[in-house]
């Protein structure tokens, strides 16, 4: 029999504050994290130092609200590569490269860098090889810009500002006026494309995957040498790539959506 952990420990407690604060898609002020958790202040304060001096969660340079943290998200990310639901989620992939017979990959934002959570390749010879882990630039790829996109505006504004935007090819959007007008673009029609922005001669298409709220967590895309997969071409892929993202969306769920906390209850006031 499971032994019943006790919610007033150290461990749960500060368990919670993460929790809350990689579960909500804005960094969080101590006074909402008090709130999220239902914990007192002072304890509250306490666990929060702790964790962002263990590098788990982190703190705005000018705001001062709590957010992931990179080791935080590095645990977060290997847990959601080697997860239970792997398996699955490869399978969902292995299927949609059969019927477009080209590559395909699932990403997520990290930090500044898109992430690939799992990727199948193509049988053809003429192909890339990236493996779980791998990291490729947002400006350029079409996953990068899709998920920068969706982000909320205001975080998308400053991660947009502080970017790095080496041109790769003769396609780069090196221009970040230019990328944030394309930005708004991708979020308008929902999908996102990589004219060979990244790699002379390689095109690729890009969709969001939603969890059951709405938020864009995750992509799909479909990527091949355009001598292949023409742009034209790839586009035609979106509603398959649709279709997958949805399947793709059950998968990573139970990891990513966090359930929020209950408030406490107002205490009743005393008469005397």
């Amino acid at each position: 029999m499971a032994r019943k952990l006790d919610a007033s420990s150290a461990a749960i407690r500060a368990v919670r504050l993460m929790e809350a604060v990689a579960g909500s898609e804005r960094p969080l002020s101590l006074t909402a994290l008090v709130d999220a958790v239902a914990l007192p202040k002072p304890t509250v304060h306490r666990i929060l130092g702790d964790l962002v001096a263990d590098g788990l969660l982190a703190r705005e340079p000018v705001g001062k609200r709590f957010m992931v943290g990179p080791r935080l998200a590095r645990l977060g990310l290997g847990a959601m590569i080697n997860s239970g639901t792997r398996a699955e989620r490869h399978a969902i992939l292995q299927g949609l490269v059969e019927r477009l017979g080209e590559t395909c990959n699932l990403t997520m934002l990290d930090g500044s860098e898109v992430v690939y959570l799992d990727r199948v390749e193509t049988a053809w010879p003429l192909r890339m090889n990236l493996q779980p882990g791998s990291r490729v630039p947002t400006h350029c790829s079409a996953s990068g810009k899709l998920l920068l996109a969706f982000l909320p505006k205001a975080r998308r504004t400053r991660l947009v500002a502080g970017l790095p935007t080496p041109r790769f090819t003769d396609n780069t959007l090196g221009d970040r006026r230019r990328l944030a007008a394309e930005l708004d673009l991708i979020r308008g029609r929902g999908y996102a494309t990589d004219n060979e922005e990244y790699l002379a001669g390689v095109a690729c298409v890009a969709v969001p995957v939603r969890t059951g709220r709405g938020r864009v967590v995750a992509a799909v895309a479909v990527h091949a040498p355009t001598s292949r997969m023409p742009l034209e071409r790839g586009l035609t892929f979106v509603p398959v790539l649709e279709q997958a993202a949805a399947a793709l969306a059950g998968t990573l769920e139970p990891a990513i959506e966090t359930p929020r906390e209950p408030k406490a209850a107002p205490r009743k006031k005393v008469r005397r």
